[in-house]
């Protein structure tokens, strides 16, 4: 319990040091809160000794997939708090650096030590990876695999490729000005889902190597110029980034996704009332909007469920059965409506403390139990109820640890890491640098003729595309 205390306390500390307050951080820990339950639902899950304890447990998938409902959860978390995140930064660069801080040191982490670590009859790495070591790599580097026919090289990060086109879409939508438009656009990703959602095909540029392998190349090619564009700083530049990432991520959403289409539009739907709902908390939307918008898209994704989740949909969509995810999705909304309902009052610390290592934990939490079945290879079941309580407590115990570890020794410094980087970025010029940079413009404007007004004018400024540090 000291180990909560601590870490509470370190994070208030750092709203404060951010320009917040102990209070105003305080205010976000339902969303940790609700992240350490989505996190610890996947994990057990994918686990699954629990199911086994209690009498037809094993049924329980079946009626309401556990794995489903955290991940819509961390979606719906998601998509309150990421916009939230852009616009309050008002920087488009500062948004990617963060987040590629934030995102690539654990997966980096959790590939190379399950590589070193494991052995290969009970690697969590996909085999495909390494029959094709560069296009894994490159794939997954990119964390758009699931979109580009290229297999997961760790299983669960299949829905990082949601999260980063959710970002892609997020960013074109800020840097166009069009990011208050959050409710139509979530109403018409589900509206999309309900009509086209077992119509739209799968996979239909990555259709063999040759052509996955065209694709991976163009899409690298085009996020690269996209985050050169971005990384410029420059208004322009910026947009052009911002529009060629939307773009990638609309059209790839629509001709070659992995998932059956119902359940990808119905992510993104979700996400963006995340979206909605945050903004209703802020007066940013009329609430009669908000809540028909989010009532509508909660029904559309009970409904596909319903009508497409059946035959050869659940094999794509890891479920059971229609209920697994129709059930699985109206009880995540439940959840997170609970917990907004109630984020005035004080939750659980060692919830909000499973919400911190959320992260840490859903991406290492498939390498644990791969070591536990690798240290148990050769042993009979465990059979005894005190057997089972041990093994799950070791097995929990470890992986708590593991993910703290991780948190505290490589989430914190790359975080601490991308606001060092971004702020010697933006870092004003020294006054040697602007007295050459003034005699440099003085030189050109001797020696070329004027713009004219209306043209140097027609230069968005940068608060509106973004592109530098309020």
């Amino acid at each position: 319990m000291n180990l909560t205390k601590r870490l509470s306390a370190q994070r208030a500390a750092r709203g404060a040091a951010e320009g917040g307050t102990p209070s105003a951080a305080a205010r976000l820990g339902w969303l940790d809160s609700l992240r350490g339950i989505a996190a610890l639902s996947v994990a057990v899950y994918h686990l699954a000794l629990p199911f086994y304890w209690v009498p037809h447990g094993t049924r329980v998938p079946y009626y309401l997939d556990p794995g489903i409902f955290g991940v819509l959860l961390f979606f719906l978390v998601s998509g309150y708090i990421i916009p939230a995140s852009l616009e309050r930064r008002g920087d488009i660069r500062a948004f990617w650096v963060g987040r590629l801080f934030r995102i690539y040191p654990v997966v980096i982490l959790t590939v190379v030590a399950s590589l070193l670590i494991l052995p290969r009859a009970h690697t969590v790495i996909a085999d495909w990876g390494f029959q094709h070591a560069l296009l894994s790599l490159v794939g997954n580097g990119l964390m758009i695999q699931d979109l580009m026919g290229i297999p997961n090289v760790i299983g669960v990060m299949w829905t990082l490729t949601y999260e980063m086109v959710f970002y892609y879409f997020v960013t074109a939508l800020f840097a166009m000005g069009w990011h208050r438009k959050s409710a139509p656009i979530a109403v018409g990703f589900a509206a999309v889902a309900l009509v086209l959602g077992g119509w739209i095909s799968l996979g239909t540029i990555s259709v063999n190597l040759t052509s996955t392998r065209h694709l991976v190349v163009a899409c690298a090619t085009i996020v690269l110029m996209a985050m050169a564009c971005i990384m410029t700083g420059k208004p322009a530049l910026t947009r052009t980034g911002a529009v060629l990432l939307g773009g990638l991520g609309l059209l790839l959403i629509t001709l070659n996704s992995r998932a059956t289409a119902f359940e990808t539009m119905m992510i993104f739907a979700t996400m963006f009332s995340g979206t909605v709902l945050y903004r209703l908390e802020h007066g940013q939307i009329e609430r009669a909007q908000a809540l028909l918008s989010c009532a509508f898209v909660v029904a559309c994704g009970f409904l596909v469920g319903y009508l497409y989740n059946r035959g050869p949909a659940l094999w794509r969509t890891w479920s059971e059965s229609w209920m697994a995810w129709s059930f699985a999705y109206v009880a995540a909304w439940a959840v997170f409506v609970a917990g907004m309902l109630l984020r005035k009052r004080r939750f659980p610390r060692w919830l909000s403390w499973l919400g911190a290592i959320s992260y840490s934990l859903y991406l290492l939490h498939n390498p644990v139990i791969h070591g536990m079945n690798w240290l148990l290879e050769g042993r009979g079941p465990i059979e005894s109820w005190t057997g089972r309580l041990v093994q799950f407590g070791v097995v929990a115990a470890a992986l708590l640890l593991l993910s703290y570890l991780s948190y505290r020794l490589v989430e914190l410094p790359f975080q601490n890491l991308g606001r060092r980087v971004l702020k010697a970025a933006t870092r004003p010029r020294s006054r040697a640098s602007l007295i050459v940079a003034q005699t440099q413009t003085q030189t050109q404007t001797q020696t070329q003729t004027q713009e004219p007004a209306d043209v140097a004018d027609a230069e968005p400024s940068a608060e509106k595309v973004g592109a530098t540090t309020p």
